[in-house]
């Protein structure tokens, strides 16, 4: 049996803060539904996607639709409204607002499927 100096193990106290919550954590379960429960969850997992789905194809044809009728209508760089150009006019007031309207319709829609 050797006498020489016992070896100790020498950590940050972030590494020590850090092992200490890993070994905190347990591992996430999902909660068990009742039958009838999993069946509603999933009914409206499926309306909200689908909701999402149509929002989302909205969304696009907004922000890809913009430049299509600035090809389309090339008379709106000229075209000017106190000195600004309608399509710049057009870039500024109609996306954001428009997905701020789309957005709360969205929410709405979201709601009503879950109370129903």
């Amino acid at each position: 049996m050797s006498s020489g100096p016992k070896r100790v193990a020498v950590t940050s106290p972030q590494t020590r803060v850090a092992h200490a919550r890993r070994m905190l954590r347990r591992r996430w379960r999902a909660p068990r539904l009742e039958p009838g429960e999993a069946l509603r969850a999933r009914q409206l997992h499926r309306v909200q996607r689908r909701i999402g789905a149509v929002t989302l194809l909205v969304l696009f044809a907004l922000v890809f639709g913009l430049p299509l009728v600035f090809a389309a209508a090339p008379g709106l760089d000229e075209l000017r409204v106190l000195g600004v150009p309608v399509s710049w006019a057009l870039l500024v007031l109609l996306p954001f607002p428009a997905m701020v309207v789309l957005a709360r319709w969205q929410l709405r829609r979201a709601e009503r499927a879950e109370e129903r």
